[in-house]
């Protein structure tokens, strides 16, 4: 009787045909999580081989075309031909200075929509494009440079300046109208140093002339002294964000959850504002107010990706290389032999996005 019972309790425990053991159901989270890695890792590889390859392009494309295989040779060997003079002291700057200038905006508009909780927020939202351009029109006017290398340094102090009083015109504001705060601040800011630019720039012809080739958001005739004076600053600002995606993800849930799981919510703003300082003031700074690059990858990145902020900063950094590449080579490839400058360029991409950006965020709360 009881090896009966004992049979019939051990039936009732087996687990029909067709449903899942529990040891498999528990090996089955590791093993989706082990699988979803290795995708987003080869993912990962496949954006950074396209800006690779988009570097190769760069290098190739001109008002003097070079095959990819002729572009391949000389950055292994300089022979010291016009092609590898071309690439090597021309067109590499300008390329490499593409690639840390998108990545780091890309950055910064991930940090700017994480810490604000706006999705149509953009780097320069802070006041860091107005406060180098004003900074840049007072090296001209003031103390007459003209290269870019001698006001590149005014151009990221004006804009660590500006973005440090929109910050501090906001500390004061309680967690929940901050970011609104924010916002606001620094379009009153822009507003400002936008008007004192403009009267600055009417009354002196010679600041007018310099600092119009520089507003437009270029990467031509940098040099590689904006290139080393902004690679240090936006490293520093990569790696502050890339630190700060858990942080950011328990901030998404709003600033009372985050504080009850134990995240210091200011700390965690002041770290996520100072990057955006760090890498959109050197990135203004060596090539000018390029916008939309941080309103338009962000969202890209989330609609592939979904809410992860993890995964959206270490993502951002391709997606914003590939897409100041793509915009500079198409700057390039649309006017022969002239070219058309890679602000504008992104702004004709960024305007429409922006558009659909709104007008979907209205019809999804409608």
């Amino acid at each position: 009787m009881d090896h009966t019972s004992g049979g019939t309790r051990s039936a009732a425990r087996k687990p029909p045909d067709g449903e899942p053991k529990p040891d498999d159901a528990r090996a089955a989270g590791p093993r989706k999580r082990g699988q979803r890695r290795g995708r987003l890792f080869v993912a990962l590889v496949v954006c950074l081989a396209v800006v690779l390859l988009l570097v190769l392009v760069s290098l190739g494309v001109g008002a003097r075309s070079i095959p990819l295989e002729t572009v391949w040779r000389v950055l292994l060997h300089d022979d010291g031909s016009p092609e590898a003079i071309i690439v090597r002291r021309l067109r590499m700057p300008r390329t490499v200075l593409a690639v840390v200038v998108g990545a780091a905006l890309a950055l910064a508009g991930v940090v700017m929509q994480a810490i604000t909780r706006n999705p149509l927020a953009e780097p320069g939202i802070v006041g860091v494009n107005s406060g180098a351009s004003f900074a840049v029109v007072v090296a001209i006017a003031g103390f007459h440079i003209t290269s870019v290398s001698g006001y590149v340094w005014f151009a990221f102090a004006g804009a660590v300046l500006a973005a440090l009083l929109v910050h501090t015109l906001t500390s004061g504001a309680s967690r929940s109208h901050q970011h609104t705060r924010l916002v606001l601040a620094g379009a009153a800011l822009s507003a400002s140093l936008g008007a004192c630019t403009g009267i600055l720039t009417m009354f002196n012809t010679e600041a007018f002339d310099s600092y119009r080739f520089w507003v437009v958001g270029a990467l031509e005739n940098r040099g590689t002294e904006a290139l080393t004076a902004a690679v240090p600053f936006v490293a520093v600002g990569a790696l502050i964000a890339l630190a700060l995606g858990p942080s950011l993800n328990a901030l998404a849930l709003g600033d009372e959850t985050g504080a009850a799981l134990g995240l210091r919510v200011s700390w965690v703003r002041a770290a996520g504002f100072l990057s955006i300082m760090l890498l959109c003031g050197a990135s203004t700074a060596a090539a000018g107010p390029i916008g939309f690059v941080g309103l338009v990858v962000p969202h890209v990145l989330r609609l592939v990706l979904g809410p992860d902020l993890r995964r959206l900063l270490a993502f951002a950094l391709p997606g914003g290389a590939i897409l100041l590449l793509v915009s500079d080579i198409a700057g390039r490839v649309i006017a022969p032999p002239g070219e058309i400058e890679v602000g504008i360029v992104t702004a004709f991409i960024g305007a429409p996005a922006l558009l659909w950006l709104v007008v979907r965020r209205r019809a999804v709360s409608s």
